[in-house]
């Protein structure tokens, strides 16, 4: 048994098969650590593997695969914001108007709306596999017609369709990064997930950015959209090689393979591995063979208990202020920059094109604090740093007239902003709904997630242009309030998710007091045993 010191009392963490403490008796002193109070969290002190490990290592490309749907979806996000502005995008669909432009770029999201119907019953009925094969092959349709576009109808069809297959991938390939990763480094994978965003971000944006002035004719935009197919063609070509989600295969009563694939990727090829012995009991333990994802048509899990509601609200809450916080630059940088008195178009598409760069850093260096720090004080402390930035955009913005500089300055904290946003927004977009959501609710719950997310994301992709250009800084007052608002919705209201396995956050949505029971403590006595390692 490992003994836990808790409230002034002694506690004790069963693990079935195995004794910790009475394993390695005599490999080594003993210390004490804190941690949050979970049965994985007393295991992970003792066993968390090394980032460099046998079973981490074989589990990387894996993960990689998933991230290329993250990487898809990055390339619109970015591309149509950079191609509505050349001028013959702009001639041949007639986007130079604030509301035509809007329109298009919102249409996609009316394409996100109408997918997520089918997002979660795909990921639950075939698998995250299937669910992602079917994603991806919907995705290169749309990106084909969109290329290929010679009529405003042609484009708007192509947009609808790539919206579908964009807002599918999310069930299957976030339910699936989080559902194999490693629960010692989920915060790590599922931040990578979503960092992967910038992957076609910075593709797309930079392709730009370096054939506008350098190719003539219409060339010069369709070859940005033609590349959204890259990262679809490596995921169609390697999802086949790559094992299904141990959690689904349990759900579908297929225990044994998924034990083959929790002993493989998290006990180092040990089915008695204390880790992998632990998610399997607390997997027999939440996960139903027959729930409500076996029912295409039934979401009552996502609002049939008080808990339920919980995880909905914050599941809702992650998305819209993850959205309404500043206008989406990607899409309007061009816009913002004129007003500051930059016109040159290689200009814009310049300044659009660095903020893919920012956000990688951002994010790349973010995920490394996440499982460190916690979800909570981490986005707390994100949302305090962009609020004071938007305040400044609004300061500067209000006094450039006749003053470019001072304009310049306020684009710079933008900047920042997209920084300060990427280091733990841009990570928790994914990783914080897919935690939260039970398992039996998860793919149907990201789906809803995708729905309100667009929902959110048409609003402000089709108001912000206009916005921008009728009512200028004034327009960003709207969004100050929200990231002040977010901050207290944050600490009243948001679990803390770190140091627990999927099933062990199921409990504290059952406590009469889930915020409080997410930030308990507990004192864990471990064993140093350097010779031994998993």
């Amino acid at each position: 048994m490992e003994k836990q010191v808790q409230d002034d009392k002694v506690v004790t963490a069963h693990v079935e098969e195995r004794d910790p403490v009475s394993d390695l008796e005599g490999h080594g002193a003993k210390h004490v650590v804190t941690t949050q109070d979970s049965r994985f969290a007393a295991i992970n002190a003792q066993y968390k593997p090394h980032p460099l490990s046998k079973g981490l290592l074989m589990l990387y490309p894996i993960l990689f695969v998933a991230f290329m749907n993250s990487a898809a979806n990055g390339f619109d996000g970015n591309t149509f914001g950079g191609v509505s502005s050349i001028p013959d995008f702009q001639a041949r669909f007639g986007t130079n108007v604030a509301s035509s432009d809007g329109f298009l770029a919102a249409i996609y999201i009316l394409g996100n709306v109408l997918g997520s119907f089918f997002a979660g019953p795909l990921a639950d009925r075939f698998g995250r596999k299937r669910g992602m094969f079917v994603a991806n092959v919907v995705v290169i349709i749309g990106s084909v017609v969109q290329a290929a576009a010679m009529q405003r109808r042609d484009m708007i069809a192509g947009r609808v369709v790539l919206g579908v297959g964009s807002v599918l991938l999310g069930p299957s390939a976030q339910s699936y990064t989080v559902e194999i990763s490693h629960p010692a480094y989920r915060g790590v994978m599922m931040g990578l997930y979503n960092g992967c965003y910038f992957i076609g971000a910075i593709v797309s944006t930079w392709l730009e950015y370096g054939i506008v002035d350098d190719i003539s004719g219409e060339i010069n935009w369709r070859i940005p959209m033609a590349t959204q197919g890259i990262p679809c063609i490596i995921v169609l070509v390697f999802v086949w090689f790559i094992p299904e989600s141990p959690r689904w295969l349990m759900s579908n009563g297929r225990e044994e393979e998924a034990l083959k694939i929790l002993a493989k990727y998290h006990g180092e090829g040990d089915p008695q591995h204390p880790v992998v012995q632990l998610e399997l009991q607390e997997m027999r333990e939440a996960i139903s063979t027959s729930g409500s994802d076996k029912k295409w048509y039934d979401y009552r899990e996502l609002f049939n208990s008080k808990g339920a509601r919980h995880r909905s609200f914050l599941v809702l809450c992650i998305g819209f202020f993850g959205q309404i916080d500043l206008p989406p630059t990607s899409y309007y940088m061009p816009l913002m920059a004129a007003t500051a008195g930059i016109v040159s178009n290689k200009q814009q598409l310049l300044m659009n094109a660095l903020q893919s760069p920012v956000m990688t850093i951002g994010t790349l260096l973010g995920v490394n604090f996440i499982d460190r720090y916690g979800r909570r004080p981490m986005l707390m402390g994100s949302s305090t740093i962009c609020s004071i930035c938007v305040l400044l955009v609004i300061i500067c913005s209000a006094n450039q007239a006749g003053h470019p500089s001072v304009g310049l300055a306020g684009i710079s904290f933008v900047y920042v902003f997209l920084f300060a946003f990427a280091f733990v927004w841009t990570p928790c977009q994914a990783l914080y709904p897919s935690e939260v959501l039970s398992y039996n609710a998860r793919a149907k719950g990201l789906a809803m997630s995708g729905l309100w997310l667009n929902i959110v994301s048409f609003i402000n992709t089709y108001a912000a242009p206009v916005g921008i250009t009728n009512s200028g800084w004034h327009f960003y007052i709207l969004y100050l309030a929200i990231d002040v608002a977010g901050i207290a919705f944050i600490y009243f209201t948001f679990v803390e998710t770190k140091g627990r396995s999927l099933e062990e956050i199921d409990e504290i949505f059952s406590d009469p007091h889930p915020v409080k029971a997410s930030l308990r403590k507990q004192k864990v006595i471990v064993q140093d045993v350097p010779e031994i390692q998993y």
